[in-house]
């Protein structure tokens, strides 16, 4: 694939708005939503803790509207400001099948993104870059939905989140995030109209404290070491940063679920 190019800023913001806008009119309206720990999203925005340095949200995935629903319970005005809306990845074969989709999705801050193509691919540069910039990038590293299990544990996460930890240029703040009821919006098993989300879902959105995590994060980017020797330890850095988010994933969605 080509470098990924940036939307026009104004297109996006009022994409991403609008569909924010409408996300959270339908938890608000047509759901009943449970959140806990949004402070610790709101307080890596500040720009005196970022400094350059970029966040990135990590969460299951049990439905295909996950995202972008999820984000209704954000307030309205983050919707329109780029460093309080997030980028995310999304599949090319569900996503990106028509050039009006392949527009909307590109104006929503959606990075199309081949699954099996595996980490070194331009969604996973194009992402390092925003990370760089300061910018907020959301993964499903699981790469799937998964509606047969919805607790935890959670299924092996992809690799790509240990390759955006290794090449970003300052440890982002990572935060865990755990999602219940959004099966619901959108069943498997759901039949006609397929492409309307279900009223009547209870939702619950539980928000990891990231300063534990970002820390060990932290220190597994410190014992990369350069030249030759960086090479034959990168593997191992992407295997053990991805299996350390996957751990407090777990352990994020043990609370959760024990507190439902």
């Amino acid at each position: 694939m080509p470098p990924i190019p940036l939307p026009n800023r104004v297109v996006s913001s009022l994409t991403v708005g609008l569909v924010g806008t409408a996300s959270k009119l339908f938890l608000s309206l047509a759901c009943t939503t449970k959140v806990s720990g949004l402070e610790h999203l709101y307080e890596a925005w500040k720009e005196e803790h970022r400094q350059g340095k970029g966040i990135i949200t990590v969460a299951n995935h049990i439905s295909v509207m996950d995202e972008p629903l999820m984000w209704g319970i954000l307030p309205l005005r983050s919707f329109f400001r780029d460093r309080t809306s997030r980028w995310t990845l999304g599949a090319q074969d569900i996503m990106y099948t028509n050039k009006l989709l392949s527009s909307f999705f590109n104006n929503g801050k959606c990075v199309e993104t081949v699954r099996g193509a595996g980490i070194y691919q331009s969604a996973i540069d194009f992402a390092i870059q925003r990370l760089d910039t300061g910018d907020w990038v959301h993964l499903f590293p699981q790469g799937f939905v998964r509606q047969e299990t919805l607790g935890p544990p959670i299924k092996r996460l992809k690799w790509g989140v240990g390759r955006m930890l290794a090449e970003c240029k300052h440890t982002p703040t990572v935060i865990p995030i755990w999602i219940n009821g959004f099966e619901q919006v959108m069943p498997e098993n759901r039949g006609f109209p397929k492409f309307l989300p279900r009223p009547g879902a209870n939702i619950s959105i539980s928000i990891g404290d990231p300063t534990n995590l970002t820390m060990q994060l932290h220190e597994q980017r410190k014992k990369l070491w350069t030249g030759d020797e960086y090479s034959k330890n990168i593997h191992s850095f992407h295997s053990e940063t991805t299996a350390i988010i996957e751990r407090a994933l777990d352990e994020l969605g043990h609370k959760a679920v024990s507190s439902t």
